[in-house]
């Protein structure tokens, strides 16, 4: 019976076009890398679009700041990201940009749909504006003192502190974090989409199955809250699409983003000769999905199908969201080198080695994924290495000592029939998302015929004269093995999967051939697959991390000494720069004499959740190791990591004193606990 393919087309969020790939952004490429490949390996039609998010006033200020034009800065990203992408196996089939005509022309077709059907309202409001840099600020531009618990320097809509959240009129004392500037109110004409026109429609397509159940009951507290009107225009300047009929005004960036799905899945029509009505036609039969992060479902969940909707387009068939990343259980950070780089990562591991600690942890859920650097070798060594490798390993060389040609037949058909029949379960899995579980079953699979292997012994069996027959019985029946679960991890891992093809001497495997068997078929001599990954490529590439990030602080600080001689500024500072100073109480738990330096010692300081921190101290002349060891100091929490000749220093401890002898360290009240804040 012949398959009729489905047609799918599946999307990754939009990586915005003013910084490099992180390991927090791979998690949904991987993801969905893995699950557009599963498809493909089925024979389903299946197109994987993406772009770069290349508007907004964040790109237009990061070019002002590089001296490059806004059209310069996303190009050249752009450039690094798709490199990156690719080297990690990310196989988009058009990786394309939001800055293109496509997408200027979609955005102004589904703006003036909506504004034809009386989805679109002008309303005079009050914005703050910067008067330094003659613009509208937005609430991410504005900073001040939170209004509820006085926390400085806090963001312009919510407190990190306490996690109120607020307009930006509310603020104590704001400023523009663009210029500095005390911003001003200033009343605009601003233009926006009737969001409560589509409550109904939206309650009951958030609970029609296209999200998961967690996600549908968070979008339902906004939907019980009242819909609001969203506001869609940005005055000028602003780096995007001008809002057609309305001059000077623009769209906002996350109007234009997610047509971005569309305008690169429109590039890519128009290069392949596909109907785009097809698949975004209102009743269109291709099903269409969304990966995404927990943090944009607002857009997504709500404000997308919407607009869709009021433009007569069909809306996604699912939408598929994942948690965050951490790394060792918290989150990423820069001065402990676990805010790790896409191209740091590369430049220390095999890409497939990430491909399959996310896969082995990942659940169709919305749960946050702990990426443990420790758990991460032991997972890829055992079962990579230890357990698939290792099968084909361990037997390959006896086929090629007895002619280089597999068997006639089978030593245990049934443990081959068995690894076959896993494959409708293993298919289901990928089909759920739910990659973990097939891992287990693949790893499953894997320790039973390490254990077959075991226990037959070809080694051994090999010693006895005329028991080559047997022996290659045996390889073949593990080989057979080795090319399914090949086979079964190819989503996930592509790479091996080729090196695997080559060393079968088979063409690219298909779901497919799980029915087939390797019989009298003459294979090439065995390579190793895979290497095991070394506790000392870990630590590489966490030193590789502190190092980028404190040359990236170091640079800030360059560029703004400059900046300062050349505009004759004077070296004062405001009581926001001072406020904006983290004072934590820390225990020296190490404290050691560094090699080759007169005045310092390198302390280990822990700062309870905040972790360890590595800090230099120019505090020999007065104190040993032995008398700081468990002693109480004050720590400058946030100060950037700066890179010393003996290694990188992640802070400051706080002294007293003319210097030399004469030095006395800071130590917080009696009975503070490491990471308090002093005050």
């Amino acid at each position: 019976m012949s398959h009729t393919p489905r047609k799918i087309l599946v999307t990754s969020a939009l990586p915005y076009a003013n910084g490099p790939i992180h390991l927090g952004h791979l998690l949904e490429y991987i993801q969905t890398d893995i699950w557009v490949r599963f498809q493909k390996l089925r024979g389903e039609h299946c197109i994987y679009v993406c772009a770069d998010d290349a508007h907004g006033t964040a790109i237009m200020l990061k070019a002002e700041e590089n001296g490059v034009t806004p059209e310069q800065q996303i190009a050249a990203v752009q450039a690094e990201h798709e490199t990156d992408f690719a080297d990690f196996r990310i196989a988009f089939d058009n990786y394309y940009t939001t800055h293109s005509p496509e997408n200027q022309a979609l955005s102004s077709l589904i703006f003036e749909r909506n504004k034809n059907a009386g989805f679109i309202i002008e309303k005079e409001i009050t914005q703050l504006y910067d008067p330094d840099k003659g613009m509208f600020l937005a609430d991410r531009f504005v900073r001040g003192t939170c209004p509820k618990c006085k926390t400085p320097d806090q963001y312009g809509d919510n407190c990190e502190a306490c996690g109120a959240t607020y307009s930006p009129a509310e603020l104590i004392d704001p400023y523009s974090a663009i210029s500095g500037a005390r911003p001003v109110e200033k009343a605009v004409t601003q233009l926006f989409f009737d969001l409560p026109r589509f409550e109904n429609m939206l309650r009951n397509w958030t609970r029609s199955g296209a999200l998961q159940p967690e996600v549908a009951n968070k979008l339902a507290e906004w939907l019980d809250a009242g819909l609001q009107p969203w506001d869609i225009s940005r005055e000028a300047p602003y780096f995007g699409f001008e809002i057609p009929g309305y001059p000077g005004k623009y769209f906002y960036v996350w109007l234009d983003a997610p047509i971005g799905y569309m305008a690169s899945f429109q590039h890519y029509c128009n290069a392949h000769g596909l109907d785009f009505d097809a698949y975004w036609g209102r009743d269109s039969e291709a099903e269409l999905y969304h990966f995404i992060g927990k943090d944009i479902i607002n857009f997504h969940g709500l404000f997308w199908p919407a607009m869709l909707d009021g433009a007569g387009f069909r809306k996604p068939s699912a939408i598929y969201c994942h948690g965050f990343v951490t790394v060792n259980g918290a989150k990423m950070s820069k001065s402990r080198g676990t805010f790790i780089k896409a191209r740091t990562y590369l430049d220390h591991l095999d890409a497939e080695y990430l491909r399959y600690y996310f896969a082995a942890k990942l659940t169709s859920r919305v749960d946050d994924f702990d990426l443990n650097l420790e758990d991460f070798v032991q997972r890829v060594n055992s079962d990579l290495v230890g357990k698939v490798v290792q099968i084909a390993s361990r037997t390959a060389n006896f086929v090629k000592k007895f002619g280089g040609s597999l068997s006639d037949e089978l030593d245990n058909p049934m443990l081959v029939r068995e690894v076959q029949e896993a494959a409708p379960r293993i298919a289901e899995f990928y089909e759920q998302r739910e990659f973990g579980r097939a891992m287990r079953e693949i790893m499953a699979l894997a320790d039973h015929t390490n254990q077959y292997v075991q226990e037959r012994a070809p080694w051994t069996v090999a010693k006895n004269e005329g028991a080559e027959a047997e022996v290659l019985r045996i390889c073949t029946t593990a080989v057979n093995v080795f090319r399914l679960l090949a086979l079964y991890l190819k989503p996930v891992l592509p790479g091996l999967a080729e090196r695997a093809e080559a060393f079968l001497n088979i063409e690219p495997l298909r779901w497919q051939d799980h029915s087939d068997i390797l019989l009298g078929h003459a294979i090439n001599a065995f390579k190793p697959l895979l290497q095991r990954i070394e506790a000392e490529q870990i630590e590489k590439l966490m030193e590789a991390s502190r190092e980028a990030a404190a040359n990236a602080e170091a640079s800030k600080a360059t560029d703004t000494s400059t900046s300062k001689k050349e505009s004759d500024v004077s070296d004062t500072i405001t009581i926001d720069d001072f406020l904006k100073v983290q004072l934590r109480a820390a225990r020296i738990t190490r404290a050691s004499h560094v090699e080759g330096a007169d005045k310092l010692l390198q302390l280990t300081l822990d700062v309870g959740a905040l972790g360890e921190r590595n800090v230099f101290a120019g505090i020999k002349a007065k104190y040993s190791p032995e008398q700081l060891e468990g002693r109480m100091v004050v720590l400058v929490a946030n100060l950037a990591p700066r890179k010393m000749k003996f290694g990188v220093s992640e802070g400051m401890v706080l002294a007293a004193g003319p210097g030399g002898e004469d030095i006395f360290l800071l130590g917080p009240d009696s009975g503070a606990e490491p990471g308090m804040e002093v005050r």
